[in-house]
């Protein structure tokens, strides 16, 4: 299968070149005008050319971002028929991919997703009469202005921002010193190397809560390698775990239909009507499209259906920043329900292998057991070689019992599959 639960993704050879190339040409079958962006990743201007030749040669008008987050280039997808951004997200430096995007920032369906696969095995050329154009469009400060519009923050905030050297450099930095918030930049700049882990975890980030407490920040922001993705500190210098993130911006906006993903802690569900749909931001969106007022997931995808159906980290950075100047954060995450939640990840050669075995339709969708007081999932990633066990009780003892329960099923399939 050449998509994953969020695009194309996997580790940068001379095929992936040769794939944006038909992928170019594919999406260009059914759009005559497409926005490209690109993050910081050394192979990512490679690619961001050999995907806007293919468009070209298939006739279509293309126009380039450069350097942009992929909100940003959701966004300009607004007036032409379709986007493309080359990323990895999240994933390390030697990893890189394409996402696709609909004028309303969605992620291409299931259905499109089908019909890009089947397109690339045919050659789209067209004569040298017909070839297409490209032209620069600067993405960017439109994306900030639309943002502007959007945000205000009653009283000046000090925030940590931290973009890991990814594409959230370009905007974000600015975007908040323009809302009114004096902004603490920690690799904020396009060097195409990540001075940490890119995906915004908190074991990836041990040095951002005393630098809020030194700094007497108000909160903290940080990016993955795309900015699609957006986590936070409080004002205490506390990781924010993604479901009281998704719980604090439901709780700001008064969003009372909720769309996540079946990994999230059922603790949501005592603040909102929830849908759960399988893990990846664009079965959120899709699930958007019809039912729901605000959707995310728990690894740090928020998605504002008003805004975009895009994941708008740079949008959230924003939203945080408003919110930090209106409430105190620490104390809105105190009063919030909360339960064990254990999140584990293994690496296995052959994940979809083990998923048959353990009976999943699909290895990314996963299997899930649930009783009245805890559950617990194991699915294969959309990126990389890894099978994922989350377990969540109502108590440590109960999740610690999930978890134990997930690891023997894993284990029996592990067996069954060899």
């Amino acid at each position: 299968m050449l998509f994953g639960s969020s695009g194309i993704r996997r580790e940068f050879d001379p095929g992936l070149v040769d794939l944006a190339l038909r992928v170019g040409a594919a999406t260009a079958g059914g759009a005559a005008g497409i926005v490209v962006g690109r993050d910081t990743r050394t192979t990512s201007e490679l690619l961001e050319h050999a995907v806007i030749a293919g468009m070209l040669s298939a006739g279509a008008t293309v126009y380039s971002c450069g350097i942009a987050p992929t909100p940003t280039v959701a966004h300009a997808t607004g007036c032409v028929d379709a986007g493309c951004m080359i990323t990895a997200s999240h994933n390390p430096e030697s990893y890189n991919g394409m996402k696709l995007f609909n004028p309303d920032g969605s992620s291409f369906t299931l259905r499109q997703q089908a019909a890009i696969e089947e397109a690339i095995e045919e050659t789209c050329l067209t004569d040298w009469e017909q070839q297409g154009h490209v032209s620069s469009v600067d993405a960017v400060e439109a994306h900030r202005e639309a943002i502007l519009d959007k945000v205000s923050l009653s009283r000046p905030v000090t925030t940590v921002l931290d973009c890991g050297n990814g594409a959230g450099s370009v905007i974000t930095p600015d975007l908040l010193g323009g809302a009114g918030a004096t902004v603490i930049g920690l690799n904020c700049n396009v060097s195409g190397r990540f001075a940490r882990p890119s995906e915004p975890l908190e074991t990836n980030l041990p040095y951002v809560g005393e630098i809020i407490r030194k700094r007497d920040a108000a909160c903290a922001v940080i990016h993955d390698g795309d900015a699609d993705r957006m986590m936070a500190f409080d004002e205490r210098g506390r990781y924010i775990d993604g479901d009281h993130l998704l719980m604090l911006f439901a709780s700001y906006l008064d969003r009372k239909k909720v769309v996540t993903t079946v990994d999230a802690s059922m603790a949501i569900e005592e603040v909102a009507e929830v849908h759960r749909t399988p893990v990846g931001d664009s079965f959120v969106s899709e699930e958007l499209l019809t039912w729901g007022d605000f959707g995310g997931e728990a690894s740090g995808s928020w998605i504002f259906p008003e805004h975009s159906y895009c994941p708008d980290g740079v949008y959230a950075a924003a939203l945080l920043c408003e919110i930090a100047s209106e409430w105190s954060i620490a104390e809105e995450l105190d009063r919030m329900p909360r339960y064990t939640l254990l999140r584990e990840s293994y690496r296995i050669p052959s994940p979809g292998a083990v998923m048959a075995a353990l009976g999943a339709d699909e290895p990314t969708h996963g299997v899930r057991f649930e009783d009245e007081d805890g559950w617990y999932l194991i699915r294969a990633s959309g990126t990389e070689p890894k099978v994922r066990i989350t377990a969540e009780g109502r108590t440590p003892k109960k999740a610690k019992e999930m978890l134990d329960l997930g690891h023997t099923a894993l284990e029996r399939a592990k067996q069954i599959q060899e």
